[in-house]
């Protein structure tokens, strides 16, 4: 059964694996009781500011974030505030997900195995990127010293990545994110990859929007709860 402490714990861990990004580069961020924010601007695409409760308000996560120039993003992970306001719009809406422990998982093929070394990161960050060399810089090799974070890809006999995830090890679930399927790879072939390299004996938590969220549910997780990002102006 789904309930407040299976958000709480997604929402948790996602907001740890902003920290271990931000970790990589350097970045140290803030968790309060309420919220993590960061108070240097954070790496391409991730938040500076996340809810890690239901009540947190608007106070709580732009007072610890530089807001000097447009750009500043919040992760609403209980789609409660409103920011416009405070100079912000609505990027876009996801949906939280969770996939209980125990459930029989689909089969994976061959070829998958996590990312070790330096050029596995690098050849991992190029096909997750689609060969977009400024993107694939995100994902730094001291990512690879973080023991809550696993990178794993799928590999074809020629070597060539058919596809790839992030999983993040925290208290009580495993986080997916950062799933990709290159070429015609359906992203189902992914998914089951990514499950497969997943502890069995916890949850599996996420989120996803639009045209990722069906592969998801087919997957096995079921839609837990929205979620919003906000982007100042």
């Amino acid at each position: 059964m789904i309930t407040d402490a299976v958000l709480a714990d997604a929402v948790r861990n996602n907001a740890e694996w902003c920290q271990a990004m931000c970790a990589a580069h350097g970045l140290t961020g803030t968790f309060a009781p309420r919220a993590w924010t960061s108070a240097d601007r954070t790496p391409l695409y991730y938040p500076d500011a996340v809810t890690l409760r239901e009540d947190a308000d608007a106070k709580d996560v732009l007072a610890g974030i530089d807001r000097t120039a447009p750009g500043a993003s919040v992760k609403d992970s209980f789609a409660r505030l409103d920011l416009a306001a405070e100079g912000f719009r609505l990027l876009f809406e996801a949906r939280w997900i969770h996939r209980a422990a125990g459930l029989p998982r689909p089969p994976a093929a061959p070829g998958w195995r996590p990312v070790r070394t330096p050029e596995e990161l690098a050849a991992w960050a190029l096909a997750w990127s689609g060969d977009d060399a400024e993107d694939a810089a995100l994902f730094r090799p001291e990512l690879l010293a973080d023991p809550a974070t696993t990178i794993v890809a799928g590999y074809a006999d020629d070597g060539r990545i058919l596809g790839g995830a992030v999983l993040t090890a925290s208290a009580r679930v495993t986080g997916l994110s950062n799933l990709f399927a290159t070429g015609d790879t359906d992203p189902s072939y992914t998914w089951a990859g990514a499950l497969a390299a997943a502890p069995e004996d916890r949850p599996v938590v996420g989120y996803e929007s639009g045209g990722d969220l069906p592969p998801a549910l087919a997957a096995g997780f079921e839609d837990l709860a929205p979620l919003r990002i906000w982007l100042s102006t």
